[in-house]
């Protein structure tokens, strides 16, 4: 086709063209007198006003029993979830509260009346206040929100969640029930009769007196509910809808949400990610290209004189150094999984970076990472099976076996204990049965068989050569310095990679144990490549200075040294503990070791696979470069 008729038709087809957008995330249009569905999601503890510290780990269904919220007149329809969102806790229901579109404006509505709170009753519900515990309600996918105030930078956020009652101040004693919502949507006009919501604020109050059905919204003159731990008494539930018109675009309705505290912080922890890794960099490119080469330059010089010398420092253990080492089997299950692992969270980043991880796909991160994981079990299993054979393993099917089966397996023993605490405390964050299923389902039905089928490729391929032969006599191996022992190595070598993140990792802690929203991925995504260089760097001048001390049993040592960040990953979860919790319930405390624990294992795996690999990557670099008789 001619160019000047293919241009014109081209720009013709421009008009026809539409945008479209990513599933989860497309925008809602309302009409005016249009129902608004108010959904009710698990009661999560929070940080307060005068108590900086998260008292408990246990969140409570809307409807527990005990709460005695009121209800939609037939049963409560659970909402589907996904198994993400089911993973961290989400248990959304309907809800009784009558919402249209731009009408009741400035209403008192009455929602219900409990006419019979027992004692017990109010005595649970006063511990969940005492305990700062926060109501979460969604609409339209945004969840209702306390408008609040950052000291630091002057900017108003909506922090997610509102108290379920008061315990500051003359409460302290006494904790007063929040009976009264005062409800704010904000919409905006994309067009002259449709409407989208972009904002719900809820301020919550305690409206005592005579608990009749004739609705009272005067908070200001109105004394609270206390509820009387003793007898049986009246609760009144009202609210009052408000909207408000916004100049807020529905595709930024989620930035007041994410808001993100101090970014200075994120720069300056990114900075220091940076120079630490430009500072290891230049020093291992030092080691490495000036200390070696003139290493192997003398070694050739003195192979190609006619005097016999003894070699010494890292040469002399040239017929050692690829010695299969001890427990070959695990090491390579480990570093299998790891690479699993890091496939998983390499994607998962990519994915949130390109914006596919929208905040209204509730759970779609750990859904994601699920999946991933899963559908990678190839490449564990690949990489398991090479590292295998390159050790000298030879019982394939058994490292096949073991990688597929044995960390998922503890792993999923960890989690159905913790899940047993969950239960015996009452929490609707316990994993139900159906969800267990369905994970067990993607292990044996899809993460096993890739892992096989990974295993075998990786059989086939075989063993990578080794540049140098192997002694049949072991050498022995002459006492090295103390900072070279194994745990004392890990220790130290572990500090530089820790040091890039641990800024970023008080953000995630913070989201994962304190309810706040974290959605810098791009922070998070340089700071995980600064920890990787940093590793593998780190882990590279430690195994040069074990060669140079005459200790070839490097292969488990790189492996401890590169995951020794984890060591301090748990050190600093447990000084988070003390200076950002104050867990009151067994149940709690272990939850929250537990959960550290998993959190530190996994570090530990994707970190000691970095730290691995590039340590085999630098001896046979270093070897292959030497002349060996």
């Amino acid at each position: 086709m001619p160019r000047a008729v293919l241009v014109p038709l081209i720009l013709s087809l421009l008009p026809c063209v539409q945008s479209f957008y990513l599933p989860g995330a497309a925008p809602r249009n309302y009409v005016e007198g249009e129902r608004v569905d108010l959904f009710v999601n698990a009661l999560t503890p929070m940080r307060s006003g005068t108590n900086d510290k998260i008292q408990s780990l246990i969140n409570y269904d809307y409807y527990n029993p005990k709460l005695r919220f009121c209800e939609p007149e037939e049963e409560p329809k659970k909402q589907p979830e996904s198994l993400g969102s089911i993973l961290f806790g989400d248990r959304i229901f309907n809800s009784p509260y009558d919402i249209k579109m731009l009408e009741d404006n400035d209403t008192c509505r009455t929602l219900c009346v409990v006419p019979d709170v027992s004692g017990d009753e109010a005595k649970f519900i006063n511990d969940r206040i005492r305990e700062d515990y926060a109501i979460n309600w969604l609409i339209d996918g945004l969840p209702a929100a306390e408008m609040k105030y950052e000291n630091k930078t002057g900017e108003l956020f909506f922090d997610m969640g509102f108290n379920l009652g008061d315990n500051e101040g003359k409460h302290q004693n006494q904790p007063a029930l929040n009976n009264h919502y005062e409800i704010v949507l904000r919409y905006h006009k994309p067009t002259v009769d449709t409407f989208r919501i972009v904002g719900v604020l809820v301020w919550p109050a305690s409206i005592g007196g005579t608990q009749s059905i004739t609705p009272n919204c005067d908070v200001r003159n109105a004394q609270p509910l206390i509820l009387n731990e003793d007898q049986t008494q009246a609760v009144r539930y009202t609210y009052r809808i408000s909207w408000n018109e916004s100049d807020t675009p529905w595709a930024t309705r989620w930035d007041n949400y994410l808001h993100v505290f101090d970014p200075r912080i994120h720069w300056l922890s990114l900075i220091n990610s940076v120079v630490v890794v430009v500072l290891l960099c230049v020093m291992v490119s030092m080691i490495l290209f000036r200390t070696v080469s003139r290493d192997i330059n003398r070694y050739n010089a003195i192979d190609l004189s006619e005097d016999v010398q003894e070699d010494w420092g890292w040469k002399l253990v040239h017929g050692e150094v690829f010695r299969s080492p001890k427990n070959a089997l695990l090491l390579a299950v480990l570093v299998g999984n790891g690479t699993q692992i890091s496939a998983m969270v390499a994607v998962t980043l990519v994915f949130a970076l390109m914006g596919f991880l929208s905040p209204s796909n509730r759970g779609s991160l750990a859904t994601v990472m699920m999946v991933c994981w899963s559908c990678f079990g190839s490449i564990g299993g690949y990489f398991s099976s090479r590292v295998y054979a390159s050790l000298g393993g030879s019982n394939r099917r058994k490292n096949a076996f073991v990688t597929a089966t044995a960390l998922p397996a503890f792993i999923f023993a960890i989690v159905f204990l913790l899940n047993f605490f969950l239960l015996s405390a009452g929490s609707s964050g316990a994993v139900p049965f159906g969800t267990m299923l369905l994970i067990i389902v993607l292990w044996f039905g899809i993460s096993a068989p890739l892992s096989a089928v990974g295993s075998y490729f990786g059989s086939k391929h075989g063993a990578v050569q080794n540049p140098v032969r192997v002694n049949p006599i072991p050498r022995q191996i002459p006492p090295g310095p103390k900072y070279l022992k194994p745990w004392a190595a890990s220790l130290l070598s572990g500090i530089l990679p820790f040091g890039a993140a641990f800024v970023e990792l008080y953000f995630v802690l913070s989201s994962l144990f304190a309810s706040r929203a974290y959605y810098a991925f791009g922070f998070l995504a340089l700071t995980a490549g600064a920890v990787a260089l940093t590793t593998a760097t780190v882990t590279i001048l430690f195994t040069y200075f074990l060669l140079c001390a005459e200790e070839y049993r490097w292969h488990w040592r790189s492996f401890f040294i590169g995951g020794g960040s984890a060591f301090w990953v748990m050190a600093y979860g447990l000084f988070y503990w003390g200076s950002q919790l104050r867990l009151e319930s067994l149940q709690s405390v272990v939850l929250y070791l537990g959960y550290l624990f998993l959190i530190s294992l996994l570090d530990f795996l994707v970190t000691g696979t970095i730290g691995f690999f590039a340590s085999y990557w630098a001896v046979r670099k270093l070897y292959t470069a030497v002349r060996i008789d």
